[in-house]
């Protein structure tokens, strides 16, 4: 049975019924079907800048797809920034970063989320050298060994003009899902994520629009072409 995380964010945990609920399952469905040829094991959620949403979002569609009986992890690799354990009211002190400096174990790190099929790897202390960490040997081999255990990865990013470390995670995975704050960010930034993403050869499977206004409910709809 899943524990209340006591986080009003976990819109599909806490408000099952909700508008925004059903469209995280939509946008669930519609990831699973973005790929004919493949399925998509490691998915990463970034957004432009700061502030659009990413981190709320990421932590619905990892809910979502465990509710749905599949094994998830989502792993909090905003080293500089992170909001994975708060919004899973989760303790930071170890984390990735002391996983991929040898200070932890997997075994340590790995928490219960709370909900069933849901694990956590959260961010851990902020190092003093984030994309290194990220863009290391050990950090490959790691993503090799957690595929094996999981049906679902997702990766919560930095926001992609901040800094290069969403760049760098994007090679490791299958597909890359870009939140926008609607209203809020400008289009030229938008297009600056896409071309930084599309230069490092970033599959991007489709946008998330935030807060969007529909007869004064906020809402998500999901675009899957990623043009």
């Amino acid at each position: 049975m899943s524990r209340s995380t006591n986080d009003s964010r976990l819109v599909v945990l806490i408000n099952p019924s909700s508008i925004v609920s059903e469209a995280y399952r939509t946008l669930r469905t519609n990831i699973q079907y973005s790929s004919v040829d493949s399925s998509i094991e490691l998915l990463m959620v970034t957004s432009a800048q700061a502030g659009e949403g990413k981190s709320t979002v990421i932590s619905n569609l990892a809910v979502a797809y465990a509710l749905e009986g599949k094994r998830v992890l989502l792993v909090d690799t905003d080293l500089r920034k992170p909001s994975v354990h708060r919004i899973f009211n989760q303790t930071n002190r170890q984390g990735l970063t002391s996983l991929l400096t040898g200070m932890s174990t997997l075994k340590e790190v790995v928490k219960d989320s709370g909900v069933d099929n849901l694990s956590l790897i959260t961010s851990g202390a902020t190092p003093p050298n984030p994309a290194e960490l990220l863009g290391s040997t050990r950090m490959k081999s790691l993503v090799d060994e957690l595929k094996g255990s999981y049906d679902l990865i997702l990766f919560d990013t930095p926001p992609v003009l901040a800094v290069t470390d969403s760049l760098i995670i994007s090679s490791l995975c299958d597909g890359v899902l870009l939140v926008i704050h609607a209203g809020k960010v400008k289009k030229a930034y938008v297009r600056k994520a896409k071309e930084k993403l599309d230069f490092v050869q970033s599959r991007i499977i489709g946008a998330v629009f935030n807060q969007m206004k529909r007869q004064d409910i906020a809402f998500m709809k999901y675009y899957g072409s990623g043009k």
